[in-house]
């Protein structure tokens, strides 16, 4: 931060405490894949279609476990929801959910139609709700989608914000191709899925993902027949536009130091909440450095930055406390007494 935007904002007047917490870059998410945009640049992910198997109630099915029974490939679904209005960053609390198709490509809560023969209006499987944890994730346990004619395989996402309004109704798709989990796993008939890949609609001629040029919609899927299958996708929203103040308390708690004031030593209580490069610099009234007692890494948790007075004299300063992390670097400035 410029020498004069400092002096503006974090000393005030004599005598007033200073706390100015001021967000000056922002990076990815804790726990988020690697691909995940981190400049705020990040495009809003494809709006698409809920279907015509959207989940009845889903309100009632909040739940991580999501197979009520049906038999499969086990399948983990690991989804991240991020926040384009605050520079692509962890969505927490967001509500998410999701529906797809069992083995045989039918879908719960419907059928007994000529959109669906088999009748499964009085069951809910494979359907699931949950809210987004601080590094925006969401985790399933499923089994593997199957297909049905004119669509490949593929997870149904609606987003909602944390007071249930609707953000983004989006779908993901899977890697195709040989060697691909979706080729694995259809060929599977000791596991159930009988209809192998003969007449499968691949994603260039399935109507809604035809147009994903970018792969903004295709999921990362790891794994084996034996062992399941691991999915991972990030999806960005316009959620709510994150004010400096609410962004850094996502990432860190600065308290008063104490005691305060002090002659010999003083203890400056930092709550961090992901390990961090942290930088603590003393500055005097004029806005001149006179110190940097930290310039290093810290725990995630309770930290408690013993500051010796050293050569400060008796008076009044700054202490401004830098926070460097995955999510970006956050900065808040304190006053301090020597006496």
């Amino acid at each position: 931060m410029e020498r004069k935007v400092f002096l503006r904002n974090g000393l005030g007047f004599l005598g007033m405490a200073v706390a100015v917490p001021t967000l000056l870059t922002a990076a990815g998410a804790a726990d988020a894949p690697e691909a995940a945009q981190t400049d705020g640049s990040c495009p809003v992910s494809p709006s698409e279609t809920a279907g015509p198997f959207p989940t009845i109630t889903p309100s009632s099915w909040e739940r991580t476990d999501i197979v009520d029974g049906r038999t499969g490939i086990p399948f983990n679904i690991n989804i991240h929801i991020m926040n384009k209005n605050a520079n692509c960053t962890a969505f927490q609390n967001a509500i998410v959910d999701i529906w797809h198709c069992d083995k045989d490509g039918n879908y719960s809560e419907y059928g007994g139609s000529g959109m669906q023969q088999t009748n499964y209006t009085s069951v809910h499987f494979l359907r699931g709700r949950q809210v987004t944890n601080n590094n925006g994730l969401v985790s399933f346990t499923s089994i593997f989608p199957g297909w049905y004619n004119g669509r490949a395989t593929h997870i149904h996402v609606h987003v909602y914000s944390e007071t249930g309004a609707s953000l983004l109704i989006t779908q993901i798709s899977f890697p195709e191709g040989s060697g691909s989990a979706v080729q694995l796993v259809n060929a599977s008939t000791e596991n159930g899925y009988t209809k192998g890949m003969n007449g499968y609609t691949f994603k260039e001629d399935d109507n809604v993902f035809s147009d994903d040029t970018t792969n903004a919609e295709l999921a990362t899927v790891s794994g084996t027949v034996p062992d399941g299958f691991n999915l991972e996708h990030i999806i960005y929203v316009n959620g709510p536009v994150l004010g400096v103040g609410e962004a850094a308390k996502l990432q860190y708690t600065l308290e008063q130091n104490y005691p305060n004031p002090f002659s010999e030593v003083t203890l400056i209580p930092i709550n961090l909440e992901y390990d961090s490069d942290v930088t603590i610099s003393i500055y005097d009234l004029t806005g001149r450095k006179i110190m940097v007692p930290q310039n290093g890494k810290m725990s995630a948790g309770k930290n408690d930055f013993a500051l010796n007075r050293g050569d400060l004299a008796a008076g009044y300063y700054i202490y401004k406390v830098s926070i460097k992390n995955q999510n970006g670097t956050f900065e808040e400035s304190k006053k301090m007494i020597v006496k």
